[in-house]
């Protein structure tokens, strides 16, 4: 297996993965954002990142990953944000090394911290996110919000 950042050609293959997180979730990103998602991750002026898990040419996995500010640091923390590994390649050590790039590429980047949440129900992911971080305590809370007019891009 092979961890290394997505490129322009591994689109194909990087949107069935990501339609198979979404059916996870059980939920429903429109294909307009799932193709700004993507074209973000091209883009050398965004903070957001995909690395991709190979087994030979094939894509096995995804981990995608956002450098931010933060008022508790100088530097910035890195939040990951999905994490996708396909069915057949799961409990093989595939999330774990995608994962471990992201905490790579954190500390290249000289973050102070990586966090990510997981749904309460992913019981099978919690097995291996208690085994590479601690949790944090923190209860997430959440409230949509209807951009306006004048939306960022």
């Amino acid at each position: 297996m092979k961890v290394r950042f997505l490129v322009d050609g591994d689109r194909a293959a990087w949107k069935t993965l990501w339609r198979g997180y979404q059916e996870f979730y059980e939920v429903e990103i429109p294909p307009e954002v799932t193709e700004l998602t993507w074209r973000r991750f091209l883009d050398p002026h965004e903070p957001m990142w995909a690395h991709g898990a190979f087994a030979g040419e094939e894509l096995i996995g995804m981990v995608h990953y956002i450098f931010h500010r933060t008022c508790w640091a100088e530097g910035r923390d890195c939040y990951l944000q999905d994490l996708f590994t396909s069915a057949e390649h799961r409990a093989g050590g595939v999330g774990r090394a995608l994962i471990e790039s992201v905490y790579s590429a954190a500390q290249e980047a000289g973050c102070g911290r990586v966090h990510w949440l997981t749904h309460e129900t992913n019981a099978r992911a919690m097995l291996l996110y208690d085994k590479v971080a601690e949790r944090s305590g923190f209860v997430e809370y959440e409230r949509r919000i209807v951009a306006s007019a004048t939306g960022v891009t």
